[in-house]
């Protein structure tokens, strides 16, 4: 009787043969899938004793020589082939008798042996014959039933010594320890190096070429991942961990979940699928089903080798119904975590470092090393949160004894890392109240005057963040505020109003905006309201721009109306911040959109005044409240979460590709009733690389296929401000009836008429990005729309975009934000930001309960000691932490 079980069995039979009889085919060997694979084969009806003799023969094949095993694999074949017949048992002995032959002092397998004669086990040597002796001495005749084989093979755990890294002290284990269970004190672990070495704390600054075995060569491949020195390896944290107590069967992945799986690779091939690109298929297979591997890079295929067993990670996905396993890496198996059920780390690599030989170093230097150093962290701050110290927390970072010391060794690096974040905040924001600014008043009616030329009456939102910008500007502390709100809300308008107030106090404002368009855009929406208003002394407020295509005579009236003060606001791209530009009395910078500058940019400006003017940041990106209290701790927080009636909500869905022409009709609709639509892609040119719509090709499509007889322009970030400018100015202006682009448009471009977006692999952009993408149409009269498209299967990726399509949430810009930051991380919102904060190693600012207690703790300690003049070392360690990152606001 051929069974699915016994098919599965021949393959693995088949497969051993290939790799020379290694037993490494399955996870944990022949003996561990014995019991997994007997439940199944009883499952679907085979023979009870034959099923025993099966397993019999598994046990075998596990505890054989490689020079054994084919004559084991020979007698399992002969037991699964369809012609096979119970042997009849001999009259004058028990129906299942030993099946154990000794042949002199050893069991022997010979080819004229029946199956009846075949030794359960095949001889071993004489330290492994103790150690199994010790194993069997209790145990009673097996069972002939499938359920009693799978129990005995499930128990079969060989009892041996454990050595446990870095104790240098040797545990015996039973047949009853749990493998992998930590020492006594797992905390405890690290110690002074009792090498007999000469080491001492100064070499932690040693380059790493004083590690064996590491020369210049190497020294180089560890500089890419910024490893310099031997505490730089230290503190070179794993990136994730391979559970091997928990590893799982390809049966048993998720679609959507990043998995870690040990299977075969049974075949590799390139495969074609245009004039440029090439991609690489494998087929994984363990005792449990197949997995399909896709790799994006050819050259992958000379570190394959088929018909070898490796352990493969990455994201679980499913296409046309058969799971894959998308771009995996992969590397050999570490035997002894997979038989000890260890957690094993798997670091961030580069070009000719595995992970096997990284962890080894690092084994081996944690032991040497790991105690010189000191943890700068306060006593009482490790008591109050129950941290680990730094020397214990980094040895479990890296080689934990269990998942809980893990969860507990990272919570330690983490909080210290956000501990040090928090207290170079609270220094940098106390050196910016040091110097003095001038105070802004304004009364009633003077702001009631400003109101007056609104072409609208501002939302309540609008009224209670002008309320809170007018309190700070009337203090000679100086304001550092970010007001932050969607597309649309009314960021400029509450601006302005503090331009208002500076120019009636005799001060000048500036505005930077990280784009000529958002800049020609402000000036003249600024123009307008100013224009409209008078100073105390009866003049016109005075308002100007200032960009890179102000040139000649032009230029230098501004700046000479900067230099003189006859100037009072002005606006205007980095041009602002030129040496030439100075300003005769700054009172009031404004950055829009300030996650496009570099912290050193917004520096420059706030350098032009005399003293220390009041500053405003604005967003419309909103920022979740993690970010609130680190990247942005230093500024008081207001937000605009109140959109100005009549503003039709944009409607957004998501399109899988087949509908593609539909939407291209829809957009054809739109146009000849006279508007506008937008075609955004990822990318600028094709890659190799990344399977992604490119602008470039797609608007030759477009234009020769799709929309012949429309005028369809291209829109791009490698092309030059000037040419940029025109396509947009050109777009605005109507001459253009598509534009094609990449998110170049995602800031401040602002053309009532578009009222379509079509955004093509949706699936490569950030929510927060798509949010603010999609906030470029639905800006005039007539409704907005938003199509996504993806060529995604992935559940989690679908699901993700539809988080945009929310009927209560969808539309509000902080919920999105919050989604994203827990999603995909901080990147999608700092921006150039990320110049102005320290590279966090282990802490995520998604980690709100660690950041709030970190937070606390730290301005618990600077209320108590601003100077840190009482903990010097963790002075030392907060300055060395944010060195060279400045200004952070």
């Amino acid at each position: 009787m051929s069974t699915p079980a016994f098919t599965r069995l021949l393959r693995i039979l088949d497969l051993e043969e290939r790799q020379s009889w290694r037993n490494r085919s399955v996870i944990g060997g022949m003996r561990a899938m014995a019991a997994r694979w007997s439940e199944d084969a009883a499952n679907e009806g085979v023979d009870p004793g034959r099923l025993a003799r099966a397993v019999a023969l598994m046990q075998a094949f596990d505890a054989a020589s490689p020079d054994e095993r084919p004559a084991v694999s020979s007698k399992l074949r002969e037991l699964l082939a369809d012609d096979w017949q119970p042997p009849a048992a001999p009259e004058d002995s028990p129906a299942h008798e030993p099946l154990v032959r000794e042949s002199g002092s050893q069991a022997g397998v010979a080819e004229k042996d029946t199956i009846d004669e075949l030794p359960l086990e095949i001889p071993l040597g004489e330290e492994q014959a103790q150690m199994r002796s010790a194993r069997q001495a209790d145990t009673s005749p097996a069972d002939t039933t499938a359920a009693a084989a799978a129990e005995q093979t499930r128990q079969a755990v060989p009892a041996r010594a454990e050595v446990f890294p870095g104790l240098g002290k040797v545990y015996e284990a039973t047949p009853d320890d749990d493998y992998g269970a930590p020492p006594p004190n797992p905390a405890e672990r690290p110690r002074r190096p009792s090498s007999s070495a000469k080491r001492s704390a100064k070499d932690l600054q040693s380059s790493i070429t004083v590690l064996p075995g590491i020369g210049e060569a190497t020294a180089e491949q560890f500089a890419r991942l910024g490893i310099h020195t031997v505490l730089d390896l230290i503190w070179h944290i794993p990136a994730r961990y391979d559970d091997y107590s928990q590893m799982r069967t390809i049966d048993k992945l998720e679609p959507g979940e990043q998995a870690t799986v040990i299977a075969n690779l049974w075949e590799v091939r390139e495969r074609k699928i245009s004039m440029k690109r090439t991609i690489v298929q494998g087929i994984l297979s363990d005792s449990t089903g197949n997995l399909r591997a896709i790799w994006y890079n050819k050259w992958v295929t000379k570190q394959l080798k088929p018909n070898t067993t490796m352990r493969f990670s990455g994201k679980i996905d499913l296409f046309r119904g058969q799971k894959t396993i998308d771009n995996p890496v992969f590397e050999e198996l570490d035997d002894e975590r997979v038989v000890t059920g260890r957690l094993s780390p798997v670091y961030h690599l580069t070009e000719g470092l595995s992970n096997n030989r990284l962890r080894n170093l690092l084994h081996d230097v944690l032991d040497d090393y790991v105690g010189f150093i000191e943890d700068p962290l306060p006593a009482q701050v490790r008591s109050t949160y129950d941290l680990m110290e730094l020397p214990a927390a980094l040895y479990q970072a890296h080689f934990p004894d269990s998942n809980e010391q893990l969860t507990a060794a990272r919570r330690s690096l983490a909080f210290a890392e956000l501990f040090y974040v928090q207290l170079g905040v609270l220094q940098r924001r106390r050196s910016l109240q040091e110097i003095a600014a001038p105070p802004l008043y304004a009364g009633d009616e003077q702001l009631a005057q400003y109101t007056s030329v609104l072409p609208f009456a501002m939302t309540g939102a609008q009224e209670r963040v002008t309320g809170e910008i007018m309190r700070d500007l009337a203090r000679s502390v100086p304001m550092t505020r970010l007001v932050q709100g969607d597309v649309g809300s009314g960021k400029t308008a509450v601006a302005a109003a503090g331009m208002w107030v500076a120019a009636l106090n005799g001060l000048q404002s500036a505005m930077l905006a990280p784009t000529q368009i958002l800049a020609e855009q402000h000036h003249r929406g600024v123009s307008r309201l100013m224009g409209q208003l008078a100073r105390p002394d009866g003049q016109p407020v005075s308002v100007a721009l200032l960009t890179g295509r102000v040139s000649g005579e032009a230029r230098e009236q501004v700046l000479a109306g900067l230099a003189d003060g006859s100037v009072d606001v002005v606006v205007g791209t980095t041009a602002l911040i030129q040496e030439a530009v100075e300003f005769a009395r700054l009172g009031l910078a404004i950055v829009d959109e300030q996650h496009r500058f570099g912290v050193e940019q917004r520096g420059v400006l706030r350098s032009k005044a005399e003293g220390q003017p009041h500053l405003l940041v604005m967003s419309a990106t909103p920022i979740p409240r993690s970010l609130a209290l680190t990247v942005y701790g230093d500024l008081d927080i207001s937000a605009i979460d109140e959109m100005p009636p009549g503003r039709t909500p944009i409607k957004t869905k998501l399109f899988a590709q087949p509908d593609r022409q539909r939407l291209y009709g829809f957009i054809r609709r739109e146009v000849e009733a006279g508007r506008q639509a937008y075609v955004v892609y990822p990318l600028v040119e094709e890659s190799e690389v990344l399977d992604a719509g490119a602008a470039t090709a797609e608007h030759k499509r477009l234009q020769e296929e799709i929309f012949p007889d429309l005028r369809v322009a291209l829109l791009h970030g490698r092309m030059t401000g000037a040419e940029k400018d025109a396509v947009m100015s050109a777009f605005a202006a109507g001459d253009y009836q598509v534009l094609v682009s990449t998110t170049v448009i995602e800031v401040g471009i602002d053309v009532p008429n578009a009222t379509v977006m079509l955004v093509e692999d949706a699936d490569r952009f950030g929510l927060a990005q798509l949010h603010q993408l999609r906030g470029r149409v639905g800006r005039g009269q007539h409704p907005g729309y938003c199509a996504l498209i993806t060529k995604s299967s992935s559940v989690a990726t679908r699901e993700r975009l539809l988080l945009l399509t929310d009927e209560e949430h969808g539309r509000d810009g902080f919920w999105i934000a919050q989604k994203d930051l827990e999603l995909r991380g901080p990147g999608e919102f700092l921006g150039t930001r990320q110049s102005g904060l320290p590279g966090l190693k282990v802490a995520q600012l998604s980690d709100l309960p660690t950041l709030q207690q970190a937070r606390e703790a730290a301005q618990m300690l600077f209320e108590q000691d601003a100077e840190l003049a009482g903990f010097p070392q963790l002075a030392h360690q907060v300055e060395r932490f944010w060195r060279g990152h400045g200004d952070v606001n």
